[in-house]
Order: structure tokens, then C-alpha cells, then sequence
């Protein structure tokens, strides 16, 4: 795909987006298997949700930009979860293994804040109004949780230091 201008950009990085959605649809459960905090593990099935609807808002965005939902493989997602895996592959204490799980949820999260964040102000400058609408609710959800990891991490990092 050609990027001339930032409508190319903005689609292009909606198409990431858009995979970085389904590949988390994917790894969240895994996440939740290994979480031991009762509340953590509510936190990621509640985000797993979040995310399936997440991902059919970014499909719904494309149809205001007269795109079609297409998926590009999204590299930086791709790379946080094969970290997320390889933590969740060490041998460590339950609480500990938690406190790792946070920290690398929490990296999905602020790269997806970071990524919405960029197609809020895109779709804004570019007059994309229903897509904008759908990419807030995006961004807020991810910021909430992001929010909610860190309340929960609170708990679980003390009894890690333990």
C-alpha cells in the first residue's frame, strides 16, 4: 500500500490496529489460565470481551473511510505477546507470575492507548466522525483497564515482594 497522504496513513494504521485486536482475541485466555489473583483473572476475561468488541468497532470505522476491513499483521502486537508467552513459560511463584502478567498486559495497553490515541486525532483532522466516535470508546476502554491493572497490581506486587 501506497502512504501519499494521511488518509493512506490512517488506513493503514486502522488495518494494524485491526490485527492487533484479533491476535489479542487469541492470546487473552492464555493470560487468564495462568493468572493465580481470582481478580486479575476476572480482569482479563472482562478485557477479552471488551476486545471482541473492540475489534468489530475498528471493522465498523472502516466503513467510514469507504475502506474495506482488512487486517495487516500487526508486528509490535505480535512481538508483546511472544514476550508475554515467553514470561508465562518461566517457572515463578503464582503472585510473581501475576505481577508479570500485569506488567506485560499492561504494555499491550499503552501501545493500543498510544495507537488509538493517533487514529482519534487522525480521524478528527480527516473528518472521519463515526470512525471517530468508535476509536474513543477504543481508547477509553483501553485506558480504563489500563487503570484497572494497575489498582489490581497494587496487591498483587506486594505479595510478590513477599
Amino acid at each position: 500500500m501506497s502512504l501519499n497522504n494521511l488518509a493512506d496513513l490512517f488506513h493503514d494504521e486502522l488495518r494494524d490496529i485491526l490485527s492487533a485486536e484479533r491476535q489479542l482475541i487469541e492470546a487473552i485466555p492464555k493470560m487468564a489460565k495462568m493468572a493465580a489473583s481470582d481478580e486479575l483473572k476476572d480482569a482479563f476475561e472482562k478485557h477479552l470481551e471488551q476486545t471482541i468488541v473492540q475489534a468489530t468497532r475498528v471493522e465498523q470505522a472502516f466503513l467510514d473511510t469507504g475502506m474495506p476491513a482488512r487486517a495487516k499483521t500487526c508486528e509490535a502486537m505480535k512481538g508483546l505477546i511472544k514476550e508475554a508467552s515467553s514470561m508465562m513459560e518461566e517457572k515463578a511463584a503464582p503472585e510473581v507470575m501475576d505481577a508479570a502478567l500485569i506488567a506485560c498486559a499492561q504494555k499491550v495497553e499503552h501501545y493500543e492507548i498510544a495507537t488509538y490515541g493517533t487514529l482519534c486525532t487522525w480521524a478528527k483532522l480527516l473528518g472521519y466522525t463515526e470512525a471517530l466516535e468508535l476509536l474513543k470508546l477504543n481508547l477509553n476502554e483501553e485506558e480504563e483497564t489500563d487503570e484497572a491493572l494497575s489498582v489490581i497490581a497494587e496487591t498483587v506486587n506486594s505479595e510478590a515482594q513477599a
